[in-house]
Formats: structure tokens, C-alpha cells, sequence
């Protein structure tokens, strides 16, 4: 059963995690190209080629924190419509401050 999970959680991560994996693969490329042309003493390629692996790397921070945020939209929807849950179902959260009364 493990297995099973494991497999589906790596097949559902992989499309959602795709942008991410080529923003870092141009980022690596960039670094692989500063670094050349920082061994041939090219002071203008490596000022463009820093510009531009920053450029990239901000796009890597900023897909994360999109798929953060969307992450968190369906966590609420999903606790907001399950009644089993604190806070979710019909009732809002009206069961008491905190606390689950018996």
C-alpha cells in the first residue's frame, strides 16, 4: 500500500512541479555559463550571465511560492467542506472556543 501511495504522490507531484524543474535547469545553465566565462576573463558575460541567472532564480522562487499559495486555497476549500474536521462543515466552527465538548 505504501508503494502504491508513493508511486501516485510522485505521479501527481511530477506535472505540478515541472515549471520548477526547468526554471532551475536554466538557472544551473546560467551557472554553468558564468563560470566560463569567468575562466576566459569576459567582465561583460559575466555581469549579463549573473543578471540573468538572478532573473531565472527569482522565476524559481516565484513559481514555489504559487504553488504554495494554491496549495493552500484547495487545503481550505477541502477543510471548509468536511464536517469532520475543526472549523469545517455546515456549522462553521460552532462547537465551542477551542474545544470539543462532550
Amino acid at each position: 500500500m505504501t508503494v502504491r501511495l508513493a508511486q501516485l504522490a510522485g505521479r501527481v507531484l511530477r506535472p505540478v512541479l515541472l515549471p520548477v524543474q526547468f526554471a532551475l535547469l536554466l538557472f544551473t545553465l546560467r551557472l554553468g555559463r558564468l563560470r566560463a566565462a569567468r575562466a576566459r576573463g569576459d567582465r561583460g558575460a559575466i555581469s549579463i550571465e549573473l543578471a540573468l541567472a538572478i532573473i531565472a532564480l527569482v522565476f524559481v522562487a516565484g513559481a514555489v511560492a504559487t504553488a504554495l499559495y494554491l496549495l493552500k486555497d484547495k487545503v481550505v476549500t477541502k477543510v471548509e467542506q468536511d464536517p469532520n474536521l475543526p472549523g469545517g462543515g455546515a456549522a462553521g466552527g460552532a462547537g465551542g472556543a477551542g474545544g470539543a465538548s462532550k
